[in-house]
């Protein structure tokens, strides 16, 4: 299918960049939805002169997201968070958000739709993060039945907030803590493979309707991953391996105050976060993947390395001992 012009909704952030540069090498016109355009101008430099325009937008908006709909072909929505803050709750974003989206684009006879989920979305879920996901698949294929949906296990990449979140704590921590003793698995994919994902389900008639779940070549548990970026950014740190109920208490303490939020935007764990670590994070074995979208997932062990080295002493050409 052609994509002529494609709105992305939460298009500025990581992996937003990636899947909006990929649409303007398709030769498309982008109008990424945000809700600061002026923060977002870091996107126009992906496309020619004109082909990429950030445009305001409240997703809590309908009529604002209508007006970023119009006259587009398709619609991609990137948007999710990992933690609650103020207005900005599970339900607002991941369900009643999508189902905005998905009205719109129905009603502007959008030829397709790719709404970005999670593996794990489920409505027996853990976690509230899970659960809201799944209400946001459910909500999407009520508007815009043909709408495909994308499942990507743990993203990585330069700009991830997963191996840097943990390369940052090893700077500066004598130890990293194993929840559950650090046995959940994960199968991290690589952002551009994710982009690629997208985009190739959005332009293929044939994934109409059809839900993937996005993984890189191999599971690890989480003392794996641990352990391959201790390697890579040589550093010796010891691993402890910690009950689950220890990262609760954790999290209640590190759950603060709104008039706080600013003094620790980002908290590494939360109680919620603490419930999705309880669940593998895997393909499911009948799943539809990668290889049904022709693209051949990308190992951890080549990519790590080009941007982890930050963590080590001395940087990237640091040269000193294991510390």
């Amino acid at each position: 299918m052609d994509l002529d012009q494609v709105t992305v909704f939460g298009g500025s952030g990581f992996l937003g960049r990636y899947v909006v540069e990929r649409l303007a090498d398709r030769d498309a016109v982008v109008r990424v939805g945000v809700r600061d355009p002026e923060a977002a101008k870091h996107l126009k430099p992906l496309g020619q002169v004109g082909q990429v325009n950030p445009v305001a937008c409240d997703i809590r908006d309908e009529a604002a997201v209508r007006a970023a709909v119009d006259g587009a072909d398709a619609v991609i929505n990137l948007v999710g968070i990992l933690a609650e803050r103020g207005r900005q709750t599970f339900k607002a974003l991941h369900v009643d958000a999508p189902a905005t989206i998905a009205r719109a684009a129905a009603d502007a006879g959008c030829k397709a739709m790719v709404q970005v989920s999670a593996i794990g979305a489920s409505r027996t879920a853990l976690s509230e993060y899970s659960r809201s996901k799944a209400a946001g698949e459910e909500a999407v294929r009520e508007a815009f039945p043909d709408a495909t949906i994308v499942r990507p296990s743990v993203i990585f990449g330069p700009e991830d907030g997963f191996f840097n979140l943990f390369g940052g704590l090893a700077r500066v921590a004598p130890a990293l803590p194993l929840y559950g003793g650090g046995e959940t698995r994960f199968q991290p994919v690589y952002v551009a493979d994710v982009a690629d994902a997208i985009v190739a389900a959005l332009a293929d008639p044939g994934a109409a309707g059809k839900i993937y779940e996005v993984g890189g070549p191999r599971v690890y548990t989480f003392a794996e991953l641990m352990e391959l970026l201790l390697e890579e950014i040589r550093r010796d740190r010891l691993l402890v391996p910690l009950p689950f109920f220890a990262g609760d208490i954790l999290a209640g303490l590190l759950e603060i105050p709104p008039k706080l939020v600013r003094f620790l935007p980002n908290p590494p764990v939360t109680r919620d976060s603490m419930k999705s670590l309880r669940e593998d994070n895997v393909v499911a074995d009948d799943a539809l993947t990668l290889a049904d979208l022709g693209i051949s997932p990308t190992a951890v062990e080549s990519i790590l390395p080009t941007y982890v080295h930050r963590y080590r002493k001395g940087g990237r050409i640091g040269r000193t001992p294991i510390a």
